[in-house]
């Protein structure tokens, strides 16, 4: 990646952009694993985590984007895990409502993204002692580096529910006690590359 001109900073409909750009190939690039890959992460969806100074702090983590209004989807997501005890049942049911037309429309899903971590994870607390960090998303030719802003989710709100639920249709063994961050970009000071 260029080196990073911090002295720029987008406005407005330019920060906008930069935004509507990547959640349009979020959604492109989850619908693909859903439709092709049998739901298995791609490398866009694990982006490398960096310093502020761009020393790497982890080589991928994965991260959930979800629907700006996500209760009816977390109730969806519940309800097929309660469903079956079975995961290969659970792994079906959720590639098929995601391979649909969940990542059909980028403009209704949040800024902001979310990670689950097993409770003793140390990059959790690595990432929330530095405060900001840099997630590095790259596939297909394409790379985004967004500073974000990281803060740990209490259990009662709508995007930890919304991840904590995602995670459990395709993890039945999740331990007890996890952990989930959520990251604010500030689309501002992304950079964004092609290839």
């Amino acid at each position: 990646m260029k080196q990073r001109a911090d002295n720029v900073i987008r406005v407005g409909p330019a920060a906008e952009k930069v935004r509507e750009d990547f959640l349009h190939w979020q959604c492109r690039i989850r619908q693909m694993a859903m439709r092709d890959g049998s739901g298995r992460p791609s490398p866009g969806m694990r982006p490398a985590v960096l310093a502020e100074d761009e020393s790497e702090l982890h080589p991928g983590i994965m991260i959930v984007i979800h629907k700006s209004e996500p209760e009816h989807t977390t109730s969806l997501f519940r309800h097929q895990v309660m469903k079956t005890q079975d995961p290969v049942e659970r792994w079906e049911k959720a590639i098929e409502h995601m391979a649909a037309g969940y990542f059909q429309k980028s403009t209704e899903f949040d800024e902001r993204l979310t990670a689950l971590f097993g409770p003793a994870a140390p990059i959790s607390d690595t990432m929330l002692s530095h405060g900001r960090v840099l997630l590095d998303f790259a596939e297909y030719g394409q790379r985004f580096q967004l500073p974000v802003s990281v803060v740990e989710l209490p259990e009662h709100d709508p995007l930890y529910q919304s991840t904590y639920w995602h995670n459990r249709l395709f993890n039945p063994n999740m331990p007890a006690g996890v952990r989930i961050l959520c990251f604010t970009p500030d689309w501002r000071r992304a950079q964004v590359d092609a290839a």
